[in-house]
């Protein structure tokens, strides 16, 4: 029995507690809509009790309403600097790409500028592989008989000489780098027409021998292809002379033998070119 009581005492004070909520919230209503200088008053006095006593809480709620609003910016700055991050690492990769491009177009239109001799021809290639040693410095082209190449052919690109062809398939032949052993090119030193054989010793800056008259040479004398034995034609500009720590004269090549890409190879198709040239360049030496 006592727990039935307490169970309608206790709806009837849910009633009675929403029934003066309904009548609480009526009254505010009527209090904030009433337009008398009294309850003007009435309210202001209102307000005055209970503002500074709900501040505090307020406050609080500002508080934890601007932490959520740094939160939220803090993660929104974050996912922006990851996506800056992410654009920037795609705009090297794009950069290196348009930088390696650049260079490319500099070697082609180097390459298309170089000046040659108009009796000769000419086919361009691009070099595919490169098959040197450590006694031998070489390098394979994706062109061949098919397109023209014929073997002791002169190979230059857009600034100087860099080798000749030594050994021709059909689609592919074999370049013999002035830096070999076996690379021997009789040349010229400008301006006093010197003549040497500038000859290979596996290094970057091949060694020139044989000079005649050694002593007028100077640093910074120009050398090229003199054309003697009918291997190289004349004229193609090698490099410059400079002077090794151990007192030897040797050559600065203009072409960069070690960043290869495209070549040009001339060829005289009235030029008999033997088949061991090779044997011929030694027989010049010897």
């Amino acid at each position: 029995m006592s727990l039935k009581i307490q169970r309608d005492y206790w709806l009837v004070f849910r009633y009675v507690m929403l029934l003066g909520t309904i009548v609480f919230f009526i009254f505010l209503f009527f209090l904030w809509r009433i337009d008398n200088h009294r309850v003007e008053r009435f309210r202001l006095a209102l307000l005055n009790q209970i503002v500074p006593n709900v501040e505090f809480f307020t406050s609080s709620f500002k508080v934890i309403g601007r932490i959520i609003l740094d939160i939220s910016s803090f993660t929104n700055v974050y996912e922006q600097n990851q996506n800056l991050k992410n654009e920037l690492q795609d705009m090297r990769k794009w950069r290196e790409a348009a930088i390696q491009l650049e260079q490319k177009n500099a070697k082609l239109r180097a390459l298309n500028n170089l000046k040659v001799n108009p009796k000769l021809d000419w086919v361009s290639g691009e070099v595919i592989a490169d098959s040197g040693g450590p006694y031998s410095s070489s390098a394979l082209l994706n062109v061949g008989i098919d397109d023209g190449v014929i073997d002791g052919s002169a190979v230059v690109d857009g600034l100087g000489l860099v080798g000749r062809i030594s050994g021709v398939e059909d689609q592919i032949s074999r370049i013999i780098l002035l830096s070999d052993n076996k690379s021997y090119v009789p040349v010229i030193i400008e301006p006093n027409n010197q003549e040497a054989i500038v000859r290979g010793d596996n290094s970057s800056a091949p060694l020139v021998d044989f000079i005649r008259g050694v002593e007028k040479i100077q640093p910074g004398f120009r050398i090229y292809t003199s054309g003697t034995g009918g291997v190289f034609p004349p004229g193609i500009l090698i490099g410059k002379v400079v002077l090794s720590s151990d007192k030897k004269i040797r050559v600065k090549l203009s072409a960069n033998i070690n960043k290869l890409d495209y070549l040009r190879i001339l060829i005289d198709r009235e030029q008999k070119i033997p088949s061991e040239v090779g044997r011929i360049i030694n027989n010049i030496v010897n």
